[in-house]
């Protein structure tokens, strides 16, 4: 495998949450900056900031039917926006003000989840402009989601019960993880497999399921605070947050 030069940010060194692609164009949130909180690219290369509606804390930004849906953890009734392009936004107003971390689009449906709220920790839309705040198996801190199999899966940082499973993102169905202990902060799914990795545990800070609902750990390559995973060319990748020169793991099954 052959992998890109790294390419600077240095036209806006916000905090860089998200980054999703569609439309032909990489589109980037961040959580801090003064009116440059987007960027977009056609190559991943060349970058250029946009302006999004305000400058709330973006955290996480999908692209599905034709439509970028970016979540915030602040702002009041405005954490959600939307741009066909990545370039021209639209505030929406997001079903309460949580902290919403994560977004997936799945069977017609757009869904975040949140570290926050009293039991409704999960909204949804059919278009990204409408939410509909939806009851969470239990008030765990929910920072991962992602469907696969037809399936909606959310992971938790804390909590009982640190993965939830629904069919249409409305119904929830509290899931054991592999280890209760960890910080289950990012799955993704391909290749027939659920994957999450966390941010704590001692050689398992990766769990395996092949339907979303029995879960198995895994020996991750190291304890690093492992922050996001996504799958690609046949190839699992995962990036961390802390270590020495050893920030990138790769699998091509999941497992090893």
């Amino acid at each position: 495998h052959s992998f890109p030069t790294r390419r600077s940010s240095d036209l806006a060194n916000n905090n860089w949450r998200s980054v999703t692609y569609g439309n032909g164009t990489y589109v980037a949130v961040a959580k801090t900056g003064s009116g440059n909180r987007v960027m977009t690219s056609y190559d991943g290369i060349t970058w250029s900031t946009q302006a999004p509606p305000n400058d709330n804390d973006w955290q996480a930004i999908t692209y599905s039917n034709g439509l970028f849906v970016a979540v915030s953890t602040s702002g009041t009734g405005n954490r959600v926006m939307t741009s066909p392009d990545g370039v021209t936004w639209t505030i929406r107003t997001s079903a309460a003000d949580n902290s919403w971390y994560a977004i997936t689009y799945g069977a017609g449906t757009f869904v975040a989840v949140s570290n926050s709220g009293t039991g409704s920790d999960v909204m949804t839309s059919p278009d990204g402009i409408t939410w509909t705040l939806r009851t969470s198996t239990t008030t765990n801190q929910w920072q991962g989601i992602t469907y696969g199999n037809g399936l909606f899966v959310a992971t938790a940082i804390s909590g009982t019960n640190r993965v939830m499973t629904s069919p249409d993102g409305i119904t929830w169905t509290a899931r054991t993880s592999a280890a209760e202990s960890n910080t289950w902060i990012s799955v993704t799914y391909a290749n027939g497999l659920f994957v999450a990795v966390a941010g704590t545990g001692s050689g398992n800070r990766v769990m395996t399921s092949p339907d979303g609902i029995t879960w198995t750990g895994r020996t991750s390559a190291a304890d690093n605070d492992w922050y996001s995973v996504t799958y690609g060319a046949g190839t699992f990748v995962a990036v961390a947050s802390s270590g020495t020169g050893n920030r990138i793991m790769r699998s091509t099954d999941g497992i090893t």
